[in-house]
């Protein structure tokens, strides 16, 4: 078993997004990858799960409502908890600057995300965790 299929099968990637039919989508495709998957309709939704100790990777929408997946990284954070994120957005616009200031954040992809993409962001963000 090589590392990376080592990490795969044990890593576990939480998916926040308020669109039922992304969640579902991200999470078949992210276990037909071979990941373990939980996900959340809202940022607060994956904070009040009290999950973030046991989470490899986060996949988060960037615009959702209450808490934006941007300000649920930065809370994370500031709770000591530095989980590599890749946002999502279907307004690519809104999109964050990526910066050394903040090294959670691997990529932001525009939404419809393509699968390999998304895939190859998530296995270099957990390379870089481990």
């Amino acid at each position: 078993m090589t590392q990376t299929t080592a990490i795969r099968t044990t890593a576990i990637i939480a998916i926040v997004d308020d669109d039922d039919s992304v969640r579902s989508a991200l999470q078949s495709l992210l276990r037909s990858g071979g990941y373990q998957t939980r996900t959340y309709s809202s940022a607060l939704a994956f904070l009040d799960a009290n999950v973030s100790a046991e989470t490899h990777c986060l996949v988060s929408d960037i615009q959702m409502p209450g808490m934006s997946g941007v300000e649920m990284c930065e809370r994370l954070v500031s709770m000591g908890f530095h989980i590599p994120t890749i946002l999502i957005t279907a307004y690519p616009g809104a999109a964050p600057a990526l910066s050394a200031h903040n090294p959670e954040l691997i990529a932001c992809l525009s939404k419809p995300c393509d699968a390999d993409r998304l895939l190859s962001c998530i296995e270099a963000a957990l390379l870089q965790r481990h």
